[in-house]
């Protein structure tokens, strides 16, 4: 029996550029959206080349359509930022688990961390899990410790959702992604970066 595929739906818009544009007449916006004014296509097209931009229809199906007067690239661009920013929005939260020990090395806590730091960039909950093996719960302190340090290390972009506590023989906390204000990614992956040098120059292993 031989199975048909389906051909997966392509969501991208196609846009009509310059003279690809066949409508006689649009309404014609600038690259910041305001009204340029009912234009003919050819007044439209020899606009969008004075600037050194490109004539795109944005609505065709609007009576008349609708162009802008825009560089092309960067409209694609832009559009393409707003959707993943949109899905982004749209996604809902989930909560991951990152797993840890009480006496791991500097090199494999930076690894869980930056990990953790992944998904909560992603809008995700991370839960950490610290399990104590054999006599090692005897020291309840040194698992204290590297949590502090993981949630000293993601401070910069989470919050504590609920303090660490046991439950049996594992330390467990959460974390919620928390945006600070007037703080891109950018800022935060060289806080990041700091904090981990700090954590390496500064500290040895627990």
């Amino acid at each position: 029996m031989i199975k048909r595929h389906k051909r997966k739906t392509d969501n991208r818009i196609i846009y009509r550029v310059n003279e690809r544009i066949f409508a006689q007449q649009l309404r014609v916006l600038d690259a910041d959206g305001k009204m340029v004014g009912l234009l003919s296509r050819q007044e439209g097209l020899n606009r969008a080349k004075e600037q050194s931009l490109d004539l795109v229809e944005v609505a065709p199906n609007a009576k008349p359509p609708v162009a802008k007067i825009v560089n092309f690239k960067k409209f694609l661009y832009q559009q393409e930022k707003k959707k993943r920013e949109d899905k982004r929005k749209a996604k809902v939260s989930e909560t991951k688990e990152i797993r840890l020990g009480p006496f791991m090395e500097d090199h494999d806590l930076n690894v869980r961390v930056a990990r953790a730091r992944e998904f909560l960039e992603d809008g995700d909950k991370v839960r950490l899990v610290l399990k104590f093996k054999g006599r090692q719960i005897t020291h309840p302190e040194f698992g204290y410790q590297i949590i502090n340090k993981t949630i000293t290390l993601l401070s910069n972009i989470s919050k504590v959702d609920r303090e660490a506590h046991f439950e049996g023989k594992q330390l467990v906390t959460m974390l919620a992604p928390e945006r600070k204000k007037n703080n891109d990614k950018e800022k935060n992956q060289e806080i990041s970066k700091q904090a981990v040098q700090n954590n390496q120059d500064g500290q040895g292993n627990v």
